[in-house]
């Protein structure tokens, strides 16, 4: 293209760089980069006797533009061919091993009354740099040398209490033969391990302190999708400690399927990268709901925003276990389908619907029917089935729940002896 065929060329300073649009026929736009020559535009050059053209140049177009088409085709019949295959993995943020190599740190004794507690009332929606400056003392990074040799898996973790219990992931002292965690303020202590579990991707350690500051835990059932939520960690090691990340809740109670077991977390596309792992998600209260644990990466294409945390609420009962028992036992199960959302009644009771009762569970022995609506489990009031699943969060196998139920327009009183299973 000459000069006479871009209007308005003359007046331009013949030193900018010009951005030409140049659309083909059923071909793509092409974005053209023009640079005059040094000095000023192209002189024009005197008139001669007309040559017969080069092919050469046809030539190189025809075989740039094949490549380009045969290039296309291929992504194409790749998309094609992966659209209902597996496209993307979930992979831990450090690197989890596919069968789990044990922990040989020195523990720390387990059944010292110590427990996590979740769910504490949101308190006024703080700022960005609040909520920083408020979590950031309760974060540690944790750095457990391998039994292998092969180097120090360097991963993230959050004091829980002020004597020194951290809560982080398995897979961040997975194959540790020692531990040593560091506060924001450069101060390290020697940790020892308390008690884990590879399969929920939970571990408590404990370091000998006094006054340490803690994280408080909120309620992550009270999370809905587009809540902020925030995240600090250590991505990519100890160089870029104390990162801090934001972003929103994109899922929640998402199933993924994790090696040969499923997870269900908050999906999140805050920033998380190698070191993460085992560090806080927080919301905009300043509250600790959920540890962070995995993104999704892709073999086949860039995948980000991507994020997911264990949540505090299904997290509390485990932690729970773990320092009580040093194992997460088994939960119980009721045997009781019921309506996501409680029904009102005149006399201002709530309560949620028996939808299903499986038959030979502890609902069914205990003669809660279709159609009954459950008012009380536990001597809480049940207006929702995340609230219900919450009570049961607090049983363990073999005790009795208590329920108040409501049929017919008649009050009930019953117990479940819970069981793993049916009978």
């Amino acid at each position: 293209m000459n000069e006479r065929e871009i209007p308005g060329l003359s007046d331009r300073d013949p030193r900018e760089v010009v951005e030409v649009y140049r659309p083909r026929e059923h071909r793509e736009v092409v974005e053209v980069y023009t640079r005059p020559l040094p000095g000023g535009c192209r002189p024009k050059l005197p008139v001669r006797p007309r040559r017969r053209r080069s092919r050469r140049g046809l030539w190189v177009f025809l075989a740039c533009f094949g490549l380009t088409a045969a290039l296309a085709l291929t992504a194409a019949l790749a998309r094609f061919w992966w659209r209902d295959g597996p496209q993307a993995e979930y992979y831990p943020e450090d690197g989890w091993e596919e069968s789990p190599q044990g922990v040989s740190i020195p523990t720390y004794p387990i059944g010292q009354d110590v427990t996590l507690t979740v769910g504490n009332a949101p308190g006024a929606v703080l700022t960005p740099q609040e909520i920083y400056r408020t979590v950031n003392p309760a974060v540690v990074t944790v750095m457990a040398p391998l039994s292998d040799g092969s180097g120090v898996s360097v991963g993230t973790g959050v004091i829980f209490t002020a004597d020194g219990y951290i809560l982080t992931n398995y897979h961040v002292v997975d194959g540790g033969t020692s531990c040593a965690v560091a506060l924001d303020t450069g101060v390290q202590y020697d940790a020892r391990y308390v008690a884990g579990d590879a399969e929920k991707d939970l571990a408590i350690l404990k370091v000998e302190g006094e006054g340490l500051p803690t994280a408080t835990f909120g309620d992550s059932d009270l999370l809905t999708v587009g809540d902020p939520v925030y995240a600090i960690g250590n991505p990519l090691g100890v160089e870029l400690r104390g990162t801090f990340t934001d972003g929103i809740v994109s899922a929640i109670d998402r199933d993924v399927q994790v090696d040969d077991h499923t997870m269900t977390l908050i999906q999140t596309n805050v920033a998380l990268n190698s070191g993460n792992s085992g560090g806080p998600l927080i919301n905009q209260y300043g509250q600790v709901v959920g540890i962070n644990v995995i993104k999704m990466s892709s073999r086949y294409s860039n995948v980000e925003g991507l994020g997911f945390a264990i949540p505090s609420a299904s997290m509390e009962r485990m932690v729970n276990d773990l320092l009580a028992f040093g194992e997460v036992t088994p939960e119980p199960l009721l045997g009781v389908s019921v309506s996501i959302q409680g029904a009102a009644f005149p006399d201002g009771s709530v309560g949620v619907e028996v939808m299903e009762v499986t038959p030979g569970s502890a609902a069914d022995l205990a003669g809660i029917r279709v159609g009954d609506y459950i008012l009380t489990a536990g001597g809480v009031e049940i207006d929702s089935s995340r609230t219900l699943l919450r009570v049961r969060r607090q049983y363990h196998v073999g005790e009795e729940l208590p329920m108040t139920l409501l049929r017919d327009g008649t009050l009930l009183e019953t117990a479940l002896l819970l069981s793993q299973g049916v009978e």
